[in-house]
């Protein structure tokens, strides 16, 4: 259903994102990805890594590294999926917010609310100032 490729959204260092590779439709799970919860004050580690920019929020007091493909789901403010966090499987399950065709890329909006617009973490320059919208991991 889902399959890596090189996403156009950036032209940044890895350039990857996830694509259909079938018809999804409105509604329906497009993947189930595993996490690693830690608790939000062992966060200052992860920090100083690269893996700061693959976190989620994962209830109040803890943050999760999300594992398999949904740490390659990319951002935009006008998102084809959303996901839920599924504490009973410690998984975040991706769903299509739209209907999405066969070679789209799949794209998230990383607040966690599809109608949010506020500014993510790492380049709220950028949206400030009227600049991308969408961000490639």
């Amino acid at each position: 259903m889902i399959e890596i490729k090189t996403s156009t959204l950036s032209n940044g260092e890895f350039n990857r994102g996830v694509f259909a590779t079938r018809d999804i439709v409105k509604g329906e799970l497009i993947h189930e990805a595993p996490v690693i919860p830690y608790p939000n004050k062992e966060h200052v580690f992860i920090e100083k890594t690269i893996l700061a920019d693959y976190v989620f929020e994962y209830g109040k007091n803890h943050t999760a590294i999300v594992l398999a493909y949904g740490m390659l789901f990319n951002h935009s403010y006008k998102p084809n999926a959303t996901y839920d966090i599924n504490f009973a499987n410690y998984t975040f399950d991706f769903y299509a917010y739209t209907d999405i065709k066969a070679g789209e890329e799949i794209i998230i909006n990383y607040k966690g609310d599809v109608d949010d617009k506020d500014p993510l973490w790492f380049n709220k320059d950028e949206i400030n100032n009227g600049k991308d919208e969408t961000h490639c991991r």
